[in-house]
């Protein structure tokens, strides 16, 4: 199988579109996501052995163009993977693959029964999620909230269960009530056993850090 180390130029290619797409982006899905994100990909990929080249082009491309910063427009980003990858001639079967990762792998569409499904796009979708939880987990959920001027935390306002996607996309709650409504429910989601382990010690993390968080909230 091919391995990362043989895909040198359309990868660097990737990286540097990536790079100057996003250089401006939200801090939370910024370059360093993505980068975090294609580093934990190919550790997940040593032991789960998907096609490392659907892998690192979806890994560098899934949030070339976010939904939650264009309008919502869900196709938007797909359409811009695929179009830059047929630039660099990329083969067309990858380019479809990488395109229906990106179009299914998000926490919103796992409200959606019957998604696409790949080994290759649960090693990306967990790598993702992995950074979104833990330590940088934590630092990404208040960054976007203080970029829409959320506040941390209100003990009037109960997380809620989301059961469709649109309520989902659409909660404006408190950063604190994120952890209940996505964060700490990713452990459970995980895909791969790698990323089973990966999480585990994250989401404990995340545990800890609420416990004081709330203590210091109470002027403990």
């Amino acid at each position: 199988m091919e391995k990362f180390s043989t895909m040198q130029e359309p990868i660097q290619k990737t990286i540097d579109f990536v790079k100057k797409t996003l250089a401006n982006a939200e801090a939370g899905h910024d370059w360093f996501h993505i980068e975090r994100v294609f580093e934990t990909a190919k550790t997940i990929n040593e032991q789960e052995n998907g096609n490392p080249l659907v892998v690192a082009f979806a890994a560098l491309l899934h949030d070339i163009a976010d939904p939650k910063f264009n309008h919502g427009d869900e196709e938007l980003g797909p359409n811009m993977a695929a179009t830059f990858l047929e630039s660099i001639a990329v083969d067309p079967e990858i380019i479809a693959h990488v395109k229906l990762i990106i179009q299914n792998m998000s926490f919103k569409n796992s409200f959606d029964a019957g998604s696409f499904t790949s080994k290759e796009m649960q090693i990306v979708q967990d790598a993702d999620r992995l950074d979104a939880i833990g330590a940088i987990g934590i630092a990404r959920a208040f960054t976007y909230g203080g970029f829409k001027n959320r506040v941390l935390y209100d003990p009037a306002i109960q997380p809620e269960a989301h059961l469709t996607k649109e309520s989902y996309k659409n909660t404006t709650a408190p950063t604190i009530n994120h952890f209940y409504e996505k964060l700490l429910l990713l452990k459970d989601m995980m895909n791969t056993e790698t990323g089973k382990i990966m999480a585990t010690e994250r989401h404990n993390f995340m545990l800890l850090y609420l416990e004081h968080f709330y203590k210091e909230w109470s002027g403990k």
